[in-house]
């Protein structure tokens, strides 16, 4: 089962689920605002991804931050401090799809990505 991290008013995260539902491909939504930063799945998408990557500094969240806030993502376990006090902070979506997680929404990668998985319907 694929699951899909984010805040559902981001522009990103409704193409990207909008994607997911064109193509029938089932999937799980975790709602940040609702449910929360999963610490443990954070570390493993640091892990992965790397936590630069992770960390949306282009968003609105990043640049209302104060300097002194911003300065204290010096590494993965400060970043990952603040994107659990702040889940804005997390580039969205994130995708955990079989095999692999991804960051964003790239139509021509998640083809690839969903080449390997079989099954249709919907959740969300």
């Amino acid at each position: 089962m694929i699951t899909l991290y984010g805040i559902p008013n981001c522009d990103t995260v409704k193409k990207a689920r909008a994607w997911l539902d064109a193509h029938q491909i089932a999937y799980a939504f975790h709602d940040f605002k609702k449910s929360g930063v999963p610490a443990e799945r954070l570390a493993r998408w640091a892990d992965a991804l790397g936590w630069e990557k992770l960390l949306n500094r282009q968003g609105t969240t990043w640049r209302k931050l104060e300097a002194g806030q911003q300065a204290r993502a010096q590494d993965s376990a400060s970043a990952q401090a603040l994107m659990c006090e702040q889940a804005s902070l997390i580039k969205r979506p994130v995708v955990e799809w079989p095999g692999r997680i991804s960051v964003g929404f790239k139509a021509e990668e998640w083809e690839l990505f969903s080449s390997s998985i079989s099954g249709s319907g919907q959740n969300g």
